[in-house]
């Protein structure tokens, strides 16, 4: 199956490009659902949600629709998994709330953190293989086989990413794949030509894989709804 969306749905600068100058603004969920069926929500890596938020986000979501959760920073980006089990067991407890309209725990990792043998396996022993967990890495030390082989053998989701100086490979570590256009020039700002997502729609197909995550994260200009849109549109 197909989940293609956008990484967030709230951003002002689309009203007028996605959402309609006079659609209110508590009404603008209920739009976007509309034309996909799933978003990565963004503000959970900001600030850890309360169990009644999770609630709320389940009431609001119609049937079939499914949300990705990126993590929160204190478990990625301060502590970088360092001491952080008891947080990451605490940060699953929201998929009760969700229910069958969970998707997947996104832990995006800083690009300062680089490789290492320790931090690989303090990673993996957090992270409960029920799950579905993806890792996204933007240091390029990251990119190789060892780390692909310990995330087959552990049934983890190596995020494929489309971002500046990075490689675009396509890596199925698990029987779902996941993959990131942040805009490949430009971080958040670049638009996916059609050609582009062409190719990307090609080597989506190619993997066989089970389920197909897919969110863009170039809302300037509001090029992710349009991108998503396009590439819903080659895979349907």
């Amino acid at each position: 199956m197909y989940f293609v969306g956008c990484s967030g749905w709230f951003y002002w600068h689309w009203r007028g490009k996605f959402y309609p100058e006079n659609l209110q603004q508590s009404k603008w969920f209920q739009h976007y659902v509309k034309y996909f069926n799933t978003v990565e929500l963004n503000s959970p890596f900001y600030h850890w949600p309360k169990q009644s938020t999770a609630k709320s986000w389940y009431r609001q979501a119609p049937e079939n629709f499914v949300y990705t959760l990126k993590v929160n920073d204190t478990i990625t980006h301060m502590k970088k998994f360092k001491g952080t089990a008891r947080l990451v067991k605490e940060f699953y407890k929201l998929a009760d709330e969700l229910k069958e309209k969970m998707g997947c725990f996104l832990f995006q990792l800083p690009p300062s953190l680089k490789f290492s043998e320790n931090k690989l396996k303090e990673i993996l022993n957090q992270l409960e293989p029920e799950k579905k967990n993806v890792v996204e890495f933007r240091h390029v030390s990251w990119f190789k086989k060892e780390v692909y082989d310990e995330f087959k053998s552990n049934g983890i989701i190596f995020c494929i990413v489309s971002y500046p100086h990075l490689p675009e490979d396509l890596v199925k570590t698990a029987d779902d794949i996941y993959i990131r256009l942040h805009g490949k020039k430009s971080r958040y700002a670049s638009n996916y030509s059609k050609e582009e997502l062409e190719q990307w729609s090609q080597k989506i197909q190619k993997s066989k894989a089970k389920n197909v995550w897919a969110y863009f994260n170039n809302d300037f200009n509001a090029h992710a709804v349009n991108n998503s849109l396009y590439l819903k549109k080659l895979l349907s």
